[in-house]
């Protein structure tokens, strides 16, 4: 228990100390709220809000009853969750499997349905398999297994059409799964027991890693006590009391070189970090197929501006490793963990991905791939699984808050411990702006500097996002004590706690909170402190999502929806495990004490989503491909423009609706990826509207260039070269035998991009050109140009370990081209190169010649 910190100790902290006055912030009063929350062991049902005079409103009084479809009132909740805890009871008082079996034998259900046991089916199963659908029986989804297929219950006539009606689609699949056999009842029996056994290793796989609540049995549990109906209760004097604030948070806009300072102890910190990606979601909203076979394709695998997301992941860590090699001199190679799952063939997909591209240069060492079980989607009517034919329960990933047990049971963070990691960056794949400029490495730094246990990365909340918001939890619990941490609140529980959403009312009650991005910092060991425990708080925010229909084929290949959702947990509320508790309210600068903090950052450098395939009708970009191309384009006008490069300024999303993006830019983020070090490459000059330029290189020069047209500089060794390693692999060794470019007074003039082609998409950099200038660059080739222009179609190509100039002369063409080797002992260097110098909390680039 720690004591209420004075506001003058806290002075000089990079977290701001605005009083946490109710007069001064706008917050929620809140006696109790529903078992949904984030917030544990609150219980009443009314929130009391009311608003700072920054946000003018009378107070009102919401109902926190949930807006969702109301289960049938016939079937009783009450009844089936108490029949279901006294057997989960008995089955954790039982110490041995037979013992297990013995008290799921006693269970009316499964006598009803196995009869006497002798089923064929049931015969072929070994122990452990027959417990595992003797819970699914008992937890009433004895309709998972079909009545076609042989399990020892005693047939009745009015089973007979139903049974003959499953069968019929079965069989027809079945045979025409192994057309040719001679032996068709052998054929059947096969094909019984493969898609039985796919049953089972979903039900082994649910049941081990829900142990912590019960496994099959307890995820049921659970699932119907989200789905029964509230209970109202009286307001109980004693119970908690809760004030959400806006969080103030360090606001990386405010101070710009306390900004800079995070970052650098990020880039310092880098060592000990690793990465977290949570990629194992269906990505359903994409519709992202392969164009040759038609199979669905995972979010992971979006082709996004020339590349794969995971790819763009990737190249956002390895720019951040290029910037701590330029500083510090040393090589670092951050571990990259990956959740993954089996939906749409996520996991092998991924595996395929990273083993084609040769583990990004990276190492198979530096990898670790760990799969999500996927769980059952219940109907929300009276929680029944929701099948496409027997023995095939629908089926999603049960959310990224699986990610701290599943990285606890797979040794995760042993892993991490390992390659000496202490704290970790987690970001999602869809989001291709987290890493722009310096928000992910101030956040790190942050979180290292401060030995805080989680943070958060975040910015204003777009209209009518599908994105939680970020609060400041004030609590003053029945013992007097108090208790304060950063916290969330997802979108899906916005109507049960009364906030309504900006996009229906500018007098939004949380439209001056911050939006929840999904970008974290996590202590690994905090982290897995949460996920080893053997209680359902390793699982943190437990919610059913019913706000969207589900999609499934049935037996007979019909597309068919219900109203339901599965049991999904939320990364993010593990910070609900990290509040801190003192004796007395505290009245300023309680954030900067606190274990859980939160960065603060302009929207599109922080946020912007490739999610959901834009419809033809669709009056919005938000989180489509093409929004979040915009966001980008905006993003490249503002690091070039603060160089005083001329350019056009991008408009509004709406604008873009029928018309083309102003100009395409795709700088490589090497350049930086911080945005003062990347302005200090680029000096003067202008690029037209309808222009095109695109650097995949980091050691580039840009002084006083004109661009009308297309402008492509492709180099093999961006960040540096390949060479095996020990054991055969390919590892990038940065900073070696980097390609150069430098353009100084060039004029680019070129038909460039041929924006009338009904094949261009842009956000997938897939575009028709009428001319261009290329320069391609292989191994450590430089190019350099100076006072010339260049009209029309140019392609420029330098073989590796070549010096190509061109300088203006009286021909024709008007340039002259030099061609001439690199000498030996700059093969690795370069006849150039940039210097990084920190100088305070701030880096200056010095170009060096050799």
């Amino acid at each position: 228990m720690a004591t209420a910190p004075p506001a003058a100790n806290l002075r000089g902290s990079f977290f701001s100390s605005r009083s946490l006055s109710s007069h001064s912030l706008p917050f929620f009063s809140i006696s109790s709220l529903p078992h949904t929350s984030p917030f544990k062991n609150l219980n009443s049902s009314l929130f009391f809000v009311s608003h700072s005079p920054l946000f003018p409103s009378q107070t009102h009084r919401v109902s926190t009853a949930p807006v969702e479809q109301a289960p049938a009132p016939d079937f009783g909740f009450d009844e089936e969750i108490t029949r279901l805890k006294d057997i989960l009871s008995q089955l954790r008082g039982a110490k041995s499997l037979e013992k297990k079996i013995r008290v799921l034998d006693s269970d009316s259900k499964v006598r009803e349905f196995f009869g006497d046991g002798n089923g064929r089916m049931m015969s072929e199963l070994e122990p452990f398999e027959a417990f595992l659908l003797k819970c699914l029986v008992v937890a009433g989804q004895e309709h998972v297994l079909g009545f076609e297929f042989d399990w020892g219950r005693r047939v009745e006539a009015k089973d007979d059409l139903r049974k003959a009606f499953y069968a019929l689609g079965n069989m027809i699949e079945k045979w025409s799964l192994h057309n040719g056999s001679e032996d068709q009842t052998e054929v059947v029996d096969m094909a019984e027991m493969e898609m039985l056994n796919k049953l089972l290793k979903l039900l082994g796989e649910m049941e081990k890693f829900y142990n912590c609540i019960g496994g099959i049995i307890g995820y049921q549990i659970i699932a119907l006590e989200l789905l029964s109906p509230p209970k109202s209760k009286s307001h109980n004097s004693t119970s908690d009391i809760v004030e959400l604030h806006v969080p103030s948070g360090f606001n990386l806009l405010e101070n710009p070189d306390q900004a800079s300072q995070a970052a650098l102890w990020g880039i310092e910190g880098l060592p000990e970090l690793g990465e977290i990606y949570p990629i194992g979601g269906a990505g359903d909203r994409l519709g992202l197929v392969n164009p040759d076979t038609g199979e669905c394709l995972p979010a992971a695998l979006l082709p996004y501006c020339g590349r794969t997301l995971l790819e763009g992941l990737i190249r956002d860590l390895q720019a951040r490793e290029f910037l701590y090699y330029k500083i510090f001199g040393k090589q670092c190679m951050t571990p990259v963990a990956i959740m993954t799952s089996s939906v749409k063939n996520n996991h092998k997909h991924i595996l395929a991905l990273c083993e084609r591209l040769a583990w990004f240069g990276r190492g198979r060492k530096n990898f670790q791939l760990f799969e999500q079980p996927l769980v059952p989607v219940v109907v929300a009517e009276d929680g029944k699984w929701l099948v496409s034919r027997s023995l095939f329960p629908v089926c999603k990933p049960g959310g990224h808050g699986a990610i701290w047990k599943l990285a606890h049971d797979k040794g995760v963070f042993k892993w991490f411990y390992q390659h000496g990691r202490k704290g970790a960056t987690v970001r999602q794949v869809s989001n291709v702006v987290a890493a722009t400029d310096l928000t992910l490495l101030a956040l790190a730094g942050l979180g290292l500097r401060h030995k805080k246990k989680l943070g958060f990365a975040s910015c204003a909340r777009s209209s009518g996002a599908t994105e939680g918001i970020n609060v400041l939890i004030e609590k003053k619990s029945s013992n007097g004590h108090w208790e304060y941490g950063i916290s969330c609140i997802e979108y899906t529980e916005f109507e049960k706690y009364g906030i309504i959403d900006s996009s229906i009312s500018h007098r939004s009650l949380q439209v001056n909170y911050p939006a929840n991005t999904n970008i974290l910092y996590v202590d690994l060991r905090a982290a897995e402190g949460v996920g080893s425990s053997c209680n359902a708080s390793c699982l943190p925010g437990m919610v059913l999502n019913l706000k969207k229909k589900i999609s499934y084929a049935d037996h007979l290949g019909f597309e068919c929806s219900a109203s339901g959702g599965r049991l999904e947990c939320t990364m993010q509320n593990i910070a609900d495990h990290f509040i801190n508790k003192y004796s007395s309210r505290c009245n300023a600068g309680i954030e900067s004490g606190l274990d859980t903090f939160m960065v603060y950052n302009e929207r599109k450098r922080v946020t912007s989503s490739a999610k959901k395939k834009r419809k033809p009708e669709d009056k919005s970009l938000h989180q489509t491909p093409e929004g979040s191309l915009l966001d980008v384009m905006r993003n490249a006008y503002d690091i070039l423009s603060g160089s005083n490069v001329n350019l056009p300024k991008v408009k509004e999303n709406s604008h873009y609706l029928k018309f083309r993006p102003p100009f395409l830019i795709f700088l490589h983020p090497a350049l930086g990826p911080l945005w003062e070090i990347i302005r200090q490459k680029f000096v003067g000059g202008s690029i037209t509207e309808g222009s095109e330029l695109q650097l995949e290189i980091a050691e580039f020069f840009w002084s006083d260039v004109e661009l009308e047209g297309s402008l492509l500089v492709h180099s093999d060794n961006v960040m540096g070269s390949i060479a095996k390693s020990n054991n055969d692999e390919q590892i990038l060794h940065y900073g070696t035998r980097c390609s150069k470019c430098k353009l100084q007074k060039v004029k680019v003039r070129n038909k460039g991009l041929n924006w009338n082609s009904p094949k261009n998409v842009y956000w997938k950099n897939e575009v028709e050109r009428f001319e261009s200038l290329k320069i391609i660059l292989h191994g450590n080739a430089e190019f350099e140009a100076s006072d010339i222009t260049l009209e029309g179609d140019h392609v420029f190509e330098v073989p590796d370990g070549y010096r190509m100039c061109l300088y203006r002369d009286n021909k024709e063409s008007g340039f002259s081209i030099s061609l001439e080797p690199i000498p030996t002992k700059l093969v690795d260097s370069g006849s150039w190169y940039w210097k990084y110098n920190v100088e305070g909390s701030h880096i200056k680039l010095e170009m060096v010649y050799l």
